[in-house]
């Protein structure tokens, strides 16, 4: 048996250009379930995410910086989704953001589109309808660093 690269060892080693590279999907959701569910979804479509059980924990990861699209659940212990996303643009790091939630009503919408959301999906919604608000999201990203494939 012959010695065998780590994953993503030539990746490494080509000139960065050279790699096409894959956006970076956030998923804050105090749901393990629910973020297990949509990190496969979204992995099976060939997206790279990340995911965190609150908005605290995605506040402080480093890995906040490379994000370009953010999915939220609204209602969460400690930090709400729609405050996730207003405190990111307020301090200069917004992030565009698709909110989830169980309890979507006119009020809730309103609020949501007054914030900059564009994507607001009730639970339970069709997987297509989730990826259709991600190609959205990452049509009007800012450029951020990105994850080299491996």
């Amino acid at each position: 048996m012959g010695y065998r690269a780590p994953a993503g060892y030539f990746a490494a080693c080509m000139p960065r250009d050279s790699v096409p590279a894959r956006p970076l999907i956030a998923i804050v959701d105090d749901d393990r379930s629910i973020r297990n569910a949509l990190q496969n979804l979204l992995k099976a479509a060939g997206y790279f995410t990340v995911a965190f059980g609150s908005a605290a924990t995605f506040l402080d990861s480093p890995l906040r910086a490379s994000v370009v699209c953010l999915i939220t659940d609204l209602q969460m212990p400690g930090m709400s989704g729609l405050e996730l996303h207003e405190h990111l643009t307020v301090s200069g790091a917004a992030i565009p953001t698709i909110i989830i939630t169980a309890r979507a009503g006119e009020l809730t919408g309103e609020l949501a589109r007054k914030a900059g959301i564009t994507c607001l999906l009730t639970k339970p919604f069709p997987p297509d309808r989730l990826l259709e608000c991600v190609h959205k999201m990452l049509a009007k990203a800012p450029p951020r660093l990105t994850i080299p494939r491996s």
